[in-house]
């Protein structure tokens, strides 16, 4: 490769992740922003985040997202593995068609159509069954789950394919059950994909605002609800001061992360 082209080429990565980076960097430096207009600099200041600390509706709304998102990444990693394991495994049994249709149909569903769809089942089971009695943060985390599980379907699946089945042939004819060889030789060997399905899970519930909006109600409004809201009638900088500490809070954990990756390679 010629210079001229590797300067091209480094010339074009700077710029995508210019693109991608400047943005963000320029909130985290205007949540320290003294004055009361988002994009007119009147100097370094800590006032937003003092007034964030004031700010009940935003904090409840982040707290009730993160509870949500927690158990969403946890229940759709559960069931994504169960179904991601059965797809990969099982073979072409009857209605295996119908059954990844099902399993795959929320990543090419449109967001409107799967809010609508569940909002009505919510409904219908409502005026049948008298549960659940109205929508709140109980089917929010169901319909975050629906759709964060075909992710993690995704991600296991192909993990499982990749699997060295002469291991667990292996530890059954040393006399290990299924059971038994599932949790000690297959679970482990799953454990990155099962970690990343449920960062992705995790992450998505967090963010979301279309499938939230149809199953909401009263006194359940996660944070991409309320910081949706404000953005209509104007940015406030406590939302800039309330995103620069969930940036630092995902480098950190990134950082961790790093840091317990090297040890490992370390010791090992």
């Amino acid at each position: 490769m010629s210079v001229s082209h590797r300067w091209l080429h480094v010339a074009i990565l700077l710029l995508g992740f210019a693109f991608l980076y400047i943005p963000i960097f320029s909130l985290v430096v205007y949540s320290f922003n003294a004055s009361s207009l988002v994009t007119v600099w009147g100097g370094f200041s800590l006032r937003w985040y003092e007034a964030l600390l004031h700010d009940e509706a935003l904090l409840s709304a982040a707290w009730l997202s993160l509870k949500i998102a927690f158990f969403t990444g946890t229940a759709a990693t559960i069931l994504g593995t169960w179904a991601g394991y059965i797809v990969a495994r099982m073979g072409r049994f009857r209605g295996f068609s119908l059954y990844l249709a099902m399993v795959s149909a929320p990543l090419v569903l449109p967001e409107v159509v799967l809010g609508i769809s569940l909002l009505l089942l919510f409904v219908e089971m409502g005026d049948l069954f008298g549960w659940p009695q109205g929508r709140g943060a109980f089917t929010i985390w169901v319909g975050h789950t629906v759709f964060c599980m075909a992710f993690v379907v995704v991600i296991v699946q192909s993990r499982v394919r990749e699997l060295d089945r002469s291991l667990e042939e292996a530890a059954m004819d040393l006399g290990a059950t299924p059971l038994r060889v599932f949790f000690h030789i297959i679970l482990p060997q799953l454990a990155p994909a099962l970690v990343a399905g449920w960062l992705l899970a995790f992450t998505l519930s967090l963010d979301d605002v279309v499938i939230a909006a149809f199953l909401s109600g009263p006194g359940s409004t996660t944070l991409p609800l309320e910081i949706f809201s404000r953005v209509r009638l104007g940015v406030k900088p406590e939302v800039n001061a309330l995103a620069a500490i969930l940036i630092g809070l995902v480098a950190l954990g990134m950082l961790l992360a790093h840091i317990v990756q090297i040890w490992r390679s370390r010791r090992a």
